[in-house]
């Protein structure tokens, strides 16, 4: 198995991308059709467990815009051949401090990448301000 095929980062990357667009903006559309749309999906969060794409889709139309805008720091986009990848990073929000992981699952279904697998934790420990994101 080719490991981080130049082709397949850049278009996962993209879709990172896309998704933390959609996130700080809370595009619901947006961030559901980047969930597969299928009862298989889960994402962890930090104070939910949400099976299928449904139940993510309720959780983000019920949630407020507040404390969204964040940075990102140590972020590893990593593809196992060409259709599956994971996305990490740590995050810290703007109007708090408050400091975060995000890990991703990420499979190409009909040349478009979909989250399959999510999970969003708070930690207390300082975000790495000497590697933070650009």
């Amino acid at each position: 198995m080719d490991i981080n095929i130049p082709s397949a980062v850049a278009t996962l990357n993209a879709a990172f991308e896309a998704y933390e667009r959609a996130f700080i903006a809370n595009d619901v559309p947006a961030l559901t059709a980047l969930f597969w749309d299928d009862e298989r999906t889960i994402r962890y969060g930090g104070g939910e467990n949400l099976y299928g794409a449904a139940e993510i889709a309720a959780f983000r139309q019920g949630r407020g815009a507040a404390d969204l805008d964040r940075e990102l720091g140590r972020t590893v986009i990593t593809t196992y051949g060409e259709d599956f990848g994971t996305a990490s990073t740590l995050f810290r929000r703007r109007s708090t401090g408050k400091t975060g992981r995000q890990m991703q699952s990420w499979v190409r279904i009909d040349g478009h990448w979909r989250i399959v697998a999510a999970h969003v934790s708070m930690m207390d420990f300082p975000f790495p301000e000497a590697e933070r994101a650009e």
